[in-house]
């Protein structure tokens, strides 16, 4: 039952991950907002990311040119991370220990 608990949390924290590298691609390929699937993407990233590293006021926010994109793969690129590293620490905790091999 561990097991599957862990592995039901990792695949989720990948999930959250993906939504945010999903996202910061259709933001640096300047996807169409209208479309249905980039706006489903883009809001989902959105609320995953936490507010930590929101792409309009996240870790590290550039003001130059493509500013947007910079800042969309850099904040929910580093969010996208966090997630996949939770997710392995949260699998880790979880996941029953297997006993040591007899000699």
């Amino acid at each position: 039952m561990r097991s599957a608990v862990a592995h039901a949390v990792w695949v989720i924290c990948s999930i959250a991950a993906l939504f945010l590298a999903l996202g910061a691609l259709f933001i640096a390929f300047g996807a169409n907002t209208d479309n249905a699937l980039v706006k489903f993407v883009l809001d989902v990233a959105d609320r995953l990311d936490l507010g930590v590293f929101d792409r309009d006021d996240g870790v590290k926010q550039w003001t130059s040119d493509n500013a947007d994109t910079k800042n969309a793969l850099f904040n929910w690129g580093i969010g996208a991370l966090v997630w996949l590293v939770a997710g392995r620490i949260l699998d880790r905790l979880i996941r029953p220990s297997e006993p040591a091999a007899s000699r």
